[in-house]
């Protein structure tokens, strides 16, 4: 009985929601959203065109304007031949491989790319003039070489310790008389150490000191010079010596050199030392 009622119960409830099912309203679809002003409304259409976009767009154009024509330029225009089309140009035989060997340029000989490379400059000379017994000689020597040399200048090579001798000798007068009245005036001036040579290639000059170094012997002529003489130096033994050292200018060879400054000597020297 209980089984029954459930049945007509269940069956009941299937009925009224086929009713309700078949009696509903449709479901409306949400309105869109506006559209923004100034965008344009996308489409999807197959092939990748938009045929109305398309259409509107040659609907919009605008149409092109007439413009009237003289008969007479339309019918010389007309009858103008159009220019014909130029011919295809034919394709040049393959040439053989024998004629591009035979038309590449023959490389030049070795030889003569090498006789063409510009000589190497010779590297600098440098020579020593001398020896010169003091300083003003070396300046006449290194005078007459003139242009022969470059970078030219004086050097001193000293003397071997205690073996050099310095004189300063007033220049030998006429006579024993004369060498006499110049003592006298020496001895006025308030100089002292002196005496008077009697025999030699010196004779009757005067002597005023013999010194070991040179320093001491010109001391001693900026004294006698500022008394009023005009004494000389004179070296002996083995004094230092002067030389011209300088660079040899151009084409210039070193017995050249020395001829023409006059110099008893000359030697190779290196250019290192003249900087």
């Amino acid at each position: 009985m209980l089984t029954r009622a459930l049945i007509v119960v269940l069956a009941i409830l299937n009925l009224g929601v086929a009713c309700w099912w078949l009696l509903r309203d449709a479901p409306q679809k949400p309105a869109p959203p506006p559209r923004p002003a100034g965008v344009a409304e996308l489409r999807w259409v197959p092939g990748g065109t938009d045929a109305a976009v398309a259409a509107q767009a040659s609907s919009e154009a605008p149409a092109p304007a007439l413009v009237e024509r003289d008969p007479a330029a339309a019918t010389a225009v007309a009858s103008t031949p159009a220019p014909a089309a130029p011919a295809k140009p034919q394709a040049e035989p393959a040439k053989a491989p024998a004629a591009e060997a035979t038309s590449s340029p023959t490389p030049a000989p070795v030889a003569a790319v090498v006789a063409q490379a510009p000589a190497a400059s010779e590297p600098p000379r440098c020579i020593a003039l001398g020896p010169f017994a003091d300083r003003a000689a070396a300046s006449v020597a290194q005078g007459r070489a003139g242009a022969l040399l470059s970078q030219a200048r004086l050097r001193e090579q000293p003397a071997a310790s205690g073996s050099a001798r310095y004189r300063v000798l007033l220049p030998a007068a006429a006579s024993r008389e004369e060498a006499q009245a110049t003592v006298k005036r020496i001895v006025a001036a308030g100089l002292g150490d002196y005496y008077i040579i009697s025999q030699g290639e010196d004779a009757n000059a005067v002597a005023l000191g013999q010194y070991r170094n040179r320093e001491g012997a010109e001391r001693r002529i900026a004294a006698v010079q500022a008394a009023g003489f005009q004494p000389r130096l004179v070296a002996s033994g083995d004094a230092g010596q002067w030389w011209v050292d300088g660079q040899l200018a151009g084409t210039a060879q070193p017995a050249q050199v020395q001829q023409r400054s006059g110099a008893a000597r000359q030697q190779s020297l290196e250019c290192a030392r003249l900087r």
